[in-house]
């Protein structure tokens, strides 16, 4: 597999208290409707509902996995692995107290592995380890991450993509400063309210993708 091959320009995170009172699953198949046939592969989903049991979660794995399966995009399910192998999704998403990479691929070794990092340490770390990809984060102010301290900034992305893994973007992230985030050596952008946050969630994720491959060499971090 090619470097990079496999990671996503836009990695969406769920929350379904981020839709209005819209049902999650509609609006999910709302946004992936409105990606471009030339961009199919480029979006993928992250199912991150920690607070469901395991029969709902399972229930609503199975209707995203229908729903990205249709729209060309990938499905990474948090931490669960026994969940994202019933559903046939493409990866799992570990966490910092999640299992380690390595006993995922003893596991399940068709899984990708995507990891959550915020330093270039554990970015060091999950390239060992053999993640796919790391999202990196928060780069920008976002009001769920303020308790837990200053945002990372774009010198630190940039820090962090050197070690060489694919890196994705997360944490206040618009249409607005995603191409500082490319600039800065980001392989994408992750979001959760911007997209399913938005009332027109199509709109929203074309302005993304827009705003993640606009010329921006006059942008600087």
């Amino acid at each position: 597999m090619g470097e990079g091959e496999g990671v996503p320009r836009l990695y969406l995170v769920t929350d379904r208290r981020a839709t209005s009172g819209r049902p999650l699953v509609d609006v999910v198949r709302a946004a992936l409707a409105a990606v471009p046939a030339a961009s199919r592969g480029a979006v993928a989903v992250q199912l991150r509902e920690k607070d469901l049991e395991a029969r709902a979660l399972l229930d609503l794995a199975r209707d995203l996995r229908d729903v990205t399966r249709a729209a060309g995009a990938a499905l990474y399910v948090n931490d669960r692995v026994d969940v994202a192998l019933a559903v046939g999704a493409d990866g799992v998403h570990l966490g910092g107290r999640s299992l380690a990479p390595a006993d995922v691929a003893r596991i399940a070794p068709g899984l990708a592995v995507a990891v959550s990092t915020h330093s270039r340490r554990e970015v060091e770390t999950a390239a060992r380890a053999g993640a796919r990809f790391a999202v990196f984060g928060p780069v920008f102010d976002t009001p769920s991450k303020r308790p837990y301290g200053a945002p990372l900034g774009l010198d630190a992305l940039r820090e962090a993509a050197g070690v060489g893994l694919p890196l994705v973007a997360l944490g206040g992230v618009t249409d607005v400063n995603a191409a500082a985030c490319a600039n800065a050596g980001a392989a994408g952008v992750a979001c959760i309210r911007a997209v399913f946050g938005a009332e027109d969630p199509a709109a929203a994720l074309v302005r993304l993708l827009a705003g993640f491959w606009k010329p921006s060499a006059s942008m600087h971090g």
